[in-house]
């Protein structure tokens, strides 16, 4: 009888581990494009921005990521994945992204911590969510 609650007692361990290690990956940002290759899990949190660059609303979100930037003296980075771009199409499908423009806020560990709806995202959204993350 005690080798079989030590038999089950191991499977439900191993199976917790491996659970574990499934979430992780599922958390980790996928790294599509040489510019995500470079900075996601450098240790900043990455602004994963998915855009047209000759898009008004795409244009309206950059001048308040850049505004955002330069006030909080880098201590984060922008990374551009554009849907100009054939090299960049990856990106958008191992996101999940469909439509512009649209941010992804990865930590500094590489995980992502945070997937917004597409759409213009305020200044004062984007600051209050940047600072209460690492």
């Amino acid at each position: 009888m005690k080798r079989s609650g030590v038999i089950i007692t191991f499977v439900v361990f191993c199976l917790t581990i491996f659970l574990v290690q499934i979430s992780a990956a599922a958390n980790a940002a996928p790294k599509s494009t040489p510019e995500l290759q470079q900075l996601i899990g450098a240790g900043k949190k990455t602004v994963v921005f998915f855009q047209n660059p000759n898009g008004g609303p795409c244009k309206a979100q950059n001048e308040i990521l850049q505004k955002l930037l330069k006030e909080r003296k880098g201590n984060f980075t922008i990374a551009y994945v554009n849907a100009m771009k054939p090299e960049a199409q990856k990106a958008f499908y191992d996101y999940g992204v469909r439509n512009l423009p649209s941010l992804v806020v990865v930590d500094g560990s590489g995980n992502i911590s945070r997937v917004f709806p597409p759409g213009i995202q305020s200044y004062e959204t984007l600051a209050q969510y940047l600072d209460s993350i690492k």
